[in-house]
């Protein structure tokens, strides 16, 4: 409490030695206006975000002009609006939601009230629908100031997700009580520093925490979302845990277990593909007079798949999470965001992560390729079980990826047959080979008997605009595929 304390009121005296103009502080003496205080949260973290600044402040108990600190009346513990509690009120007219708390203390027997502002992150702050920008000292609507709406926009796109703050001015203990800090050091193979000045300052370099004027950290998202110890201690990353539903059957009607993953991604990574591999089934299989139980799921897909969702979700949608929903005879892995990648085109083109931050520490982690070769990875553990062709879908809202247990050939339908061809000539490209009837009765299993099976499948998949002959004018035995985009 007393050190609290101290900080607050060192904050008073470096705020009171400001300009009396002032973009980013508002002083105040007794002006408590609920509607007032809400257009100022979003004028004031509106204005921060435009220049660079993390949070910003109203502060009572200074006067406006002098700066002399006065004392003020206004407790907003004990304020309300429309019978609710003030802070509620504010939360219910700001959008998107951001963090702001008031601080309530004494200095020099004389009390005081600070206003903590979180700086707009991703879109303007707005309050009862509107806008508002902070000129000199006076509020403004921000669709008055065109140039400042432009102006505030492109610094939304400069900023990466990794390098914005998910919490701020925490003390070095704080810090270390939040975060992982030793599954940071095991995982990337470094030995732990003997002491916690040490420890800040390596995880500072890697942009897990940011050291702030007054000498506190501001613990970054890049920090929170892979070494949280509890991805909920922090507000806006709470709802960003991965869960994981199990259903009864194939559809959702039934729900028979539910987990909730909430430790950061890094730290929490292999205790999620170990629930995975408790969780799923395997399959009896019989292979030269042995028998023997497999994964119902290649772990080595599952993990490059579980991954991609982790790294590559679009962190900007709000209040939904990665998901994998586990069916009887199959399993989907979902994440918030659409591909920066066709979806015909995941295992050609070269890999885009819409949160390099996070893909860049994952890599030195080891959890996730640096060529991004995961989905290449992926169609070939598929085949070499000969399971059915995992299906890649995206919307604007996520991208899902849907892997399905064991069926024989002649239980698969023609989109199906039709699909792993397609994957089945991509791979073989991509690898520097081509398809031809031989290799594709290896992916499904089939007997060379058979194969005018395989050449239906080929017909069906060229009329499909998915493959073609890698030369038209050889003849039907000598025929070798490729796919549509070679």
């Amino acid at each position: 409490m007393n050190k609290e304390l101290n900080k607050l009121q060192s904050l008073t005296i470096e705020l009171a030695k400001l300009p009396s103009e002032t973009e980013w502080v508002e002083f105040k003496a007794n002006n408590e206006d609920p509607d007032m205080i809400g257009k100022n949260i979003s004028a004031l973290s509106n204005t921060s975000a435009l220049i660079g600044k993390k949070q910003s402040y109203i502060v009572w108990g200074l006067d406006d002009k002098s700066h002399d600190i006065v004392g003020t009346s206004f407790k907003p513990s004990v304020t309300r609006k429309n019978h609710q509690e003030l802070e509620s009120w504010l939360l219910q007219k700001l959008t998107p939601k951001l963090n702001f708390q008031f601080h309530e203390f004494e200095y020099d027997t004389k009390s005081i009230v600070i206003l903590e502002i979180q700086s707009a992150s991703t879109t303007p702050v707005r309050f009862d629908g509107v806008e508002y920008i902070r000129i000199g000292s006076y509020t403004k609507k921000l669709r008055d100031f065109p140039e400042k709406e432009r102006e505030l926009w492109r610094v939304f796109d400069r900023t990466p997700f990794e390098e914005q703050v998910a919490m701020y001015q925490q003390s070095k203990e704080q810090v270390l009580s939040l975060l992982d800090y030793s599954s940071y050091f095991h995982l990337l193979e470094m030995p732990l520093p003997e002491n916690h000045d040490s420890i800040m300052e390596a995880i500072s370099e890697d942009g897990l925490v940011k050291k702030t004027d007054s000498g506190l950290w501001d613990i970054t998202n890049l920090g929170a979302i892979l070494f949280a110890h509890k991805l909920s201690n922090f507000k806006a990353l709470s709802r960003k845990a991965l869960r994981i539903i199990v259903y009864q059957g194939n559809n959702k009607l039934k729900t028979i277990r539910e987990i909730n993953s909430d430790k950061g991604y890094a730290i929490g990574y292999e205790g999620i593909i170990e629930s995975l591999k408790l969780i799923l089934p395997s399959n009896e299989i019989i292979g030269n007079a042995f028998r023997r139980e497999v994964p119902m799921y290649p772990e080595l897909a599952l993990r490059e798949l579980v991954a991609n969702a982790l790294i590559h979700q679009d962190f900007n949608i709000t209040g939904t999470s990665p998901v994998i929903e586990i069916y009887e005879h199959r399993i989907e892995i979902i994440n918030p965001g659409s591909s920066l990648i066709a979806i015909d085109r995941l295992m050609d083109k070269p890999p885009r992560s819409r949160n390099e931050g996070i893909a860049s520490l994952m890599r030195r982690i080891g959890i996730c390729e640096e060529r991004g070769s995961g989905i290449d990875k992926v169609v070939a553990e598929t085949e070499f079980y000969q399971l059915p062709a995992p299906l890649f879908e995206m919307s604007d809202e996520f991208t899902k990826v849907t892997l399905f247990a064991y069926r024989e050939f002649k239980y698969l339908d023609k989109e199906e047959r039709i699909r792993a061809c397609y994957l089945h000539a991509s791979l073989k490209y991509i690898s520097h080979e081509v398809m031809n009837n031989s290799t594709l009765r290896d992916r499904f299993g089939i007997d060379v008997k058979n194969s005018a099976m395989i050449s239906r499948v080929i017909k069906q998949a060229i009329e499909a605009g998915v493959i073609k002959m890698y030369d038209p004018t050889a003849g039907t035995r000598s025929a070798r595929y490729v796919p549509h985009w070679s």
